[in-house]
């Protein structure tokens, strides 16, 4: 029996076949489709007997429908992600900046050295010395304040008076220094002078009570091993040289620990905090400075280094005040922005710059042995640093 497919079939029988129900538009049905079923498998309730195949007449789609697929294009650019890419962006623009902290403030330490000496072997007075460095970087930051180029430090009574122990430790450090360079080579001041870490640990565990690591003890064998191998073998050893530099050493681990006391909270910039140190270190040593040396023994200095120098003596007194003023102000700026295990590092590789710049400037004799104890003392000071992390 044909039946078709558009009359009696769906009726009667009652059956539903989703091939039958699929839109038109497929292309399954564009030709006649046939079905066949046996008897024995219709339902019983069924009125209709089926003994031949069911043929169902042609339904025809009306529209095909073409489907397409297509390769992605590779070389098309993917999106970047934004944040990633100006995270990125930040952290190269952070290295870099820490970079040019670093190099210049190495550049201005040598630089400070040089012409130190040069006014220190032309006008032996210390205190004087120091005391226009001070002088000139304070007058430089009043300027910078009252002009607007540097925003004036919001201070109370209660920052300068935890600021008074630092800028005391801190003069004695400056003058001590200065002392020992105006009595032996620079690069023999700066050897002696890593042996600050060695003191740093003695201060901090017998008068603060506080404990280290083995590794930090072990890295003071070669600080104090090498420190004293070169003093042993300077060719031009002075002891007033020699203690002034340990002096300093000393003096500025004292300057470290009442400024980590003192200034927990404070709200001052890097460089506004050294300049209010200068300040206030300038108002400590200036009477000192009368007392020790006076103004009777500068002038008649002064007179004595024109006439041996010439007028470029005046340029290099203003040049060690100005140097040393900026980099200090450098090194005090780095520590906003790194950590202080990072400008230990800088620190470690800043007086090996020293060192070795002004053995080549001032063509200081250095003996093998003496070189050797200049670099245990360098490479102890390094695993120091690297022991504190």
């Amino acid at each position: 029996m044909v039946l078709s497919a558009k009359q009696a079939f769906s009726a009667k029988i009652g059956f539903s076949n989703p091939l039958l129900r699929r839109s038109p538009s497929s292309s399954l049905l564009r030709s006649p489709v046939s079905l066949s079923f046996p008897s024995t498998e219709l339902p019983k309730r069924t009125a209709l007997a089926l003994s031949k195949p069911l043929h169902i007449s042609s339904l025809r789609a009306k529209s095909p429908v073409r489907c397409e697929a297509y390769e992605a294009d590779k070389s098309e650019p993917q999106p970047i992600d934004d944040s990633a890419a100006a995270e990125t962006k930040s952290e190269a623009a952070k290295k870099l900046k820490i970079g040019i902290y670093f190099a210049t403030w190495w550049a201005l330490n040598v630089v400070f050295n040089i012409y130190n000496k040069k006014v220190l072997n032309a006008y032996p007075y210390p205190w004087l010395t120091s005391t226009l460095s001070l002088a000139a970087g304070s007058l430089m930051m009043l300027i910078s304040w009252a002009t607007g180029i540097v925003e004036t430090p919001k201070t109370d009574f209660d920052f300068w008076k935890t600021l008074l122990p630092v800028a005391v430790a801190h003069t004695i450090g400056h003058v001590a220094a200065t002392v020992s360079m105006s009595k032996v080579a620079v690069s023999f001041t700066h050897i002696i002078k890593s042996g600050e870490p060695a003191f740093s640990v003695l201060v901090s565990r017998f008068l603060l009570g506080e404990t280290f690591p083995t590794s930090v003890y072990l890295s003071l064998i070669p600080i104090i091993g090498g420190c004293a191998l070169s003093a042993l073998t300077e060719l031009n050893f002075n002891m007033i040289g020699f203690m002034g530099a340990m002096i300093s050493n000393l003096a500025f681990v004292f300057r470290n620990i009442f400024s980590k006391k003192g200034m927990k909270g404070k709200s001052v910039s890097g460089m506004n905090y050294y300049a209010c140190l200068s300040m206030l270190s300038l108002l400590i040593l200036t009477p000192f400075a009368i007392a020790v040396e006076g103004p009777q023994m500068w002038v008649d200095g002064w007179q004595k280094a024109l006439s041996d120098v010439g007028p470029q003596f005046v340029w290099w007194v203003a040049a060690q005040s100005v140097f040393y003023h900026l980099y200090n102000q450098v090194s005090y700026m780095s520590l906003d922005q790194i950590s202080p295990l990072t400008f230990s590092v800088g620190n470690t590789m800043k007086r090996i710059s020293v060192i070795v710049s002004s053995i080549i400037i001032f063509r200081t004799p250095v003996q093998p042995v003496n070189a050797l104890g200049a670099a245990i003392a360098i490479l102890g000071t390094f695993l120091y640093s690297q022991a504190k992390l």
